[in-house]
């Protein structure tokens, strides 16, 4: 915002009135060669015109470029060493970087130490964008910064109240979450509840959501419990439930690991999985397979949204405006239903 508290102008405002795209707005501030003698005519006038400024942070990066990105997580330490989707994230995202002979580094920022160090590592131009994990509200203090900054930056999963003003690549989880509990509901089970992730978390908003509109007028406040992503919440989660819920038949857990979790809590109560109880998760990844019974999931295609991430990365970089990218996921049915 400027000092009278209007929007400052845009790359966008600017290739709006002269227009043309906002790759060619980014080349004439950039100094580059290719742009006709008419293009650079009508952006010079368009700058003029709107009042925009170069931001410095962004032509830092333009005129000297490290053709490296960071991969920046904003949860505990412990994700690192707990949660496979991170690790498939990092894995495929560093993947995609070295397709476009890009480097990346890791950059966590957990607690406000961490991320005043980030910020100030970003800020100052080392890389030309971040990429960014999913993230909850601690993170968006951080996240804002980066906004503000006009730092180039995609996310897995949109961090609630940025819509529009950042890159973001996910799976439909609002989608997913209800083809699950209505697959749930065809198997003849009538008592379905859920396991929803972190209510300040992007998946575990939508998630939950998803649950919500597949049993509409069915909906029961008794079968919510909240976890925290981890096998430890969803075990602690499905105590909680059995011991208000008791007649239940199902549960659908916003990830495979608090699934993993709600299975351990049922075969120490004595419950069979899926005979009593059917149990599904969502992810698809190690936990799946790790446990017994096998888990029936939703299979998010984290290969494929590594890729787009740095793809709309690539793109926001070369001076084009964010994307929101949504994937479908697939439905995994195992012997946990």
């Amino acid at each position: 915002m400027s000092a009278d508290g209007r929007k400052r102008p845009t790359i966008r405002d600017v290739a709006t009135v002269a227009g043309v795209s906002s790759g060619t707005v980014s080349r004439v501030l950039n100094g580059k060669n290719w742009v006709s003698p008419e293009a650079k005519a009508a952006v010079e006038a368009a700058i003029k015109k709107t009042g925009y400024r170069v931001n410095p942070h962004a032509r830092n990066l333009a005129m000297s470029k490290s053709n490296t990105v960071a991969f920046l997580l904003t949860e505990s330490q412990q994700v690192l060493f707990e949660d496979p989707n991170f690790a498939s994230l990092v894995r495929g995202t560093a993947q995609a970087l070295a397709a476009e002979d890009v480097s990346s580094i890791l950059i966590m920022a957990g607690t406000p130490a961490e991320r005043a160090r980030a910020m100030a590592y970003i800020s100052a131009g080392h890389v030309d964008g971040v990429l960014l994990a999913f993230t909850s509200s601690g993170g968006y203090p951080l996240v804002q910064q980066l906004v503000d900054a006009r730092v180039p930056l995609v996310s897995c999963g949109l961090p609630v109240g940025f819509e529009g003003r950042l890159g973001c690549v996910s799976a439909d989880d609002l989608l997913a979450a209800s083809r699950m509990v209505e697959y749930l509901g065809s198997t003849g089970r009538r008592r379905i509840a859920t396991i929803a992730g972190p209510p300040d978390s992007p998946g575990g908003i939508a998630r939950l959501d998803g649950y919500r509109r597949a049993l509409g007028d069915a909906f029961d406040e008794r079968l919510v419990a909240a976890g925290d992503y981890t096998r430890a919440s969803g075990s602690r989660a499905m105590r909680e439930l059995l011991a208000r819920a008791p007649e239940l038949d199902a549960v659908f857990a916003a990830n495979d690991a608090m699934a993993a979790g709600a299975i351990d809590a049922l075969q120490a109560a004595g419950r069979r999985v899926p005979d009593d109880v059917a149990v599904a998760g969502f992810d698809d990844n190690a936990f799946a397979t790790a446990v017994e019974p096998s888990l029936t999931t939703m299979r998010q295609p984290f290969d494929r949204i590594s890729t787009e991430m740095v793809r709309v990365l690539m793109d926001i970089i070369d001076g084009q405006a964010p994307a929101t990218v949504t994937l479908p996921t697939t439905l995994v049915v195992r012997e946990s239903t």
